[in-house]
């Protein structure tokens, strides 16, 4: 790949370009998704009560408001010959993330594992953040939708593997899926080592195996962060919420009603197939378990729709339009988590989860289409992790608001939440109609 300078036109990039710095979502994804299944679960056995179950998730949130926005300045900021501008980030961030899953399933408290859910969520952030703007950085507009659909190809795959391991390594291998009380099963152990490794190997994959293209002035760029104190680079990290382009704030805004609902999935899912389906509350008996087991199936469904979908998406969008495909995604999406609260056979949850593969597919990858044609290239990375806020804010919202309508208005049933969650999708589906998008050249 020849050097160019990141505001030039960038040249159109091979397939198996796009494929080799996108690979490391495979590895990233591998931490998310055994994060998404299982740290309820893990809660749980704990001891942990449902209606404590947002609180404790506070971490993913919080991490993620903190590390994103400075990641993405920084990494705005950084420039080394051999490393490149992004990819020092990959690397720590998988280091970082590698060791915490070695350790999360390990927890033998409740405290222990909040603390390992923040260093697990905040590692995780350090190598997620730049990924984001690395398809701004080295694709043209034309190809960025493309660009993302492939990272969302692989974050699918990644999260089919990731969500089924428990299952894999109870039904496949005959590792013990039930504990004594307070004890993470073996299986679920097992499925986070085995995620620790592949986090690691596919991140370096696209470290080692990718360029990238240097900024017009290096020494411009030394001379403007040796002014710069890190305060300073916090303080305008955050600032960066009311200097968005009208466009991202309307992004923004279906962001937030599309993130308010995935949490309430990923808290909520495996209490509410376990009670409402398989008729128990008690993490020690083998009928939840069955069920916690189930949920990781369910999410690799549709974390494998989404795979699948993803490059759809960008031809759908080529016949519309960005903004109409990512509101025809999020009705389906919301159409799959309401129905979870009509559903009593397990089964057909699965049918549920086509409908929220579609929506995440496209979460995952037209905000960021639209988002990268509107912003300068040299900011690429700050205003992602700005916009990262309209990711974990509502998480935070969730957090504090779910437990107690659950707690004081559906007696603690946990598949309202559910309903809540796709009420909260279909309304970012009719903001999407406020989107003013900038789709030249879409490909």
């Amino acid at each position: 790949m020849s050097k160019v300078s990141i505001s030039s036109k960038k040249p159109k990039l091979s397939f198996w370009q796009i494929w080799n710095m996108s690979f490391g979502f495979l590895g990233i994804q591998f931490g998310f998704a055994l994060q998404n299944a299982n740290v309820s679960r893990i809660f749980e056995t704990l001891g942990a009560s449902k209606d404590e179950l947002p609180i404790l998730w506070l971490a993913a949130p919080v991490t993620g408001l903190l590390v994103q926005p400075i990641i993405g300045y920084y990494s705005d900021r950084t420039w080394h010959h051999k490393w490149g501008r992004r990819r020092p980030f990959f690397a720590i961030g998988a280091i970082l993330a590698t060791i915490a899953l070695f350790l999360m399933p390990n927890s033998s408290a409740l405290w222990m594992a909040v603390i390992m859910l923040w260093v697990m969520d905040a590692s995780i952030n350090i190598s997620m953040e730049p990924f984001r703007a690395y398809v701004g950085d080295m694709l043209p507009n034309e190809q960025r939708t493309s660009g993302f659909a492939m990272q969302v190809f692989f974050i699918g795959i990644g999260a089919v593997v990731a969500s089924a391991l428990p299952y894999i390594f109870t039904n496949w291998f005959s590792i013990s899926n039930v504990a004594n009380e307070g004890a993470i099963p073996d299986s679920v152990k097992w499925s986070f080592y085995m995620g620790g490794v592949a986090y690691f190997l596919a991140v370096m994959w696209t470290v080692f195996s990718t360029e990238e293209y240097p900024p017009d002035d290096i020494e411009k760029l030394k001379a403007e962060n040796a002014k710069q104190g890190l305060w300073d680079g916090l303080l305008e990290s955050f600032k960066g919420i009311f200097q968005m382009p009208r466009t991202m704030i309307q992004i923004s805004a279906v962001q937030f009603f599309s993130w308010f609902a995935l949490f309430a999935m990923w808290i909520y899912t495996t209490s509410a197939v376990t009670s409402h389906i398989y008729g128990t509350d008690d993490p020690t008996s083998a009928a939840y378990n069955e069920g916690a087991d189930w949920v990781g199936i369910c999410f690799a469904v549709y974390n494998g729709i989404a795979a699948l979908v993803a490059f759809l998406l960008p031809v759908i969008a080529k016949h519309t339009s960005r903004r109409v495909t990512h509101l025809l995604a999020l009705v389906c999406g919301a159409i799959g988590l309401i129905s979870i609260y009509f559903i009593t056979n397990p089964t057909m949850l699965l049918v549920s989860m086509i409908g929220v593969g579609i929506a995440w597919a496209s979460i995952l990858s037209m905000p960021y289409a639209m988002l990268s044609s509107i912003l300068p290239v040299n900011k690429m990375g700050y205003y992602m992790g700005v916009f990262n806020f309209f990711i974990v804010i509502p998480q935070i919202i969730a957090a504090g608001v779910l437990g107690f309508l659950l707690k004081f208005f559906f007696g603690n049933v946990s598949v309202y939440a559910l309903f809540i969650g796709g009420a909260s999708m279909l309304i970012a589906a009719a903001l999407c109609l406020i989107i003013e998008d900038n789709e030249e050249e879409i490909e």
